[in-house]
């Protein structure tokens, strides 16, 4: 791999420019509506804007690379939708996206007119639904055997979202009132709605070909979608990390055999199973030896802390570290290696 995410976004944290547009405090808030703690950490914030900067501007180069090939000014929807061409998921997810903006367009326009859309102009219903309908005729003309015809009115129920929103189903149930409502206002959060912030954050002005507005649109989407996987993944890699003590664990870790090898009662020779009953003046009946089984609770627990820092197992907390994001991303650049782009990147969003 000639480059990976990790290795762009940790040499941008080092040289990130003081005056450079930030977008940690809205990370972390939506970290925090992804299902990390209430106080997402300010250093794992940094690294996710990084990793989403990061991808985002490499994106941002491919599609206008692809824009000046086809002789356009701009870059567009099509050029994205090019890219993400590879993963049909994904573009699914994405023309569900367009169609909730056209939908809410369509809302919009309702109110301020105060006449149902129905009866207006046909022009007009066109003109709302422009994303959905410059997302199919692309999707048309790259089709080949009829797979992105079917992705716009395919009603399959996306695991990945379910699962999601079952998770943060749960986190709530737990919250009083004003966690409630700090959780429903930090997800509301979005990078579209600082459109301004989110393209200078983007250096758009530097850019050959500057994308319009609809392109701006999937690129704040993306940049949302990318940070919820970072959450999505980093929280795997926290559950996996920390010591588990439930038997009934789909993957037993190194971290539950180190845990329950000290509790389990082992039949070798010198386990009280195998040892005959010990006499008052035996060896048995005094202080245990050093080895094994015969050293006590806090000597047992002493070990137990310092062979888990050793095997890199951290102590259960709160909060996503950066340890975990960066473990996240090495995992998924390891499995994505075939979805690689020219410069090495596995993209998270596309």
């Amino acid at each position: 791999m000639s480059s990976s995410p990790m290795a762009g976004s940790s040499s941008s944290a080092r040289d990130r420019p003081p005056t450079r547009t930030s977008f940690i405090p809205e990370i972390q808030s939506m970290m925090f509506a992804l299902g990390d703690a209430r106080r997402p950490l300010h250093e794992t914030a940094a690294l996710v804007e990084d990793i989403v900067h990061t991808q985002l501007i490499n994106l941002l180069q491919q599609a206008c690379e692809g824009a000046v090939l086809r002789g356009s000014r701009v870059i567009s929807a099509e050029d994205i939708l090019f890219l993400m061409r590879r993963d049909k998921k994904k573009v699914r997810r994405l023309l569900r996206y367009l169609q909730f903006r056209d939908y809410k367009s369509k809302v919009l326009k309702t109110i301020e007119d105060e006449e149902p859309l129905e009866s207006g102009p046909k022009n007009i219903l066109v003109k709302i639904n422009k994303r959905q309908r410059l997302a199919g005729d692309f999707l048309s003309w790259v089709d080949q055997t009829g797979e992105f015809l079917s992705l716009s009115d395919n009603q399959e129920v996306d695991d990945v979202k379910l699962e999601r929103l079952e998770r943060l189903e749960r986190q709530t149930r737990g919250m009083d009132s004003a966690q409630y409502s700090e959780f429903c206002e930090s997800r509301q959060l979005s990078f579209a709605k600082k459109a301004s912030k989110f393209r200078d954050w983007l250096d758009c002005s530097s850019l050959e070909v500057k994308p319009n507005t609809v392109a701006m649109e999937i690129l704040s989407y993306l940049a949302y979608e990318t940070t919820a996987q970072l959450v999505d993944l980093s929280l795997l890699v926290k559950q996996d990390m920390t010591p588990k003590t439930d038997p009934f664990s789909h993957v037993v870790s190194a971290s539950f055999i180190h845990y329950h090898s000290n509790t389990e009662v082992k039949r070798d020779p010198e386990s009280p199973e195998t040892t005959p009953p010990s006499t008052p003046g035996s060896s048995h009946s005094s202080k245990p030896s050093n080895g094994g089984l015969g050293l006590d609770s806090k000597t047992r627990q002493r070990k137990r802390k310092k062979s888990s820092a050793v095997s890199g197992v951290e102590p259960p907390s709160g909060a996503i570290q950066p340890c975990h994001i960066r473990e996240a991303i090495r995992r998924y650049s390891y499995r994505h290696t075939s979805a690689n782009r020219g410069n090495g990147m596995a993209f998270l969003a596309c």
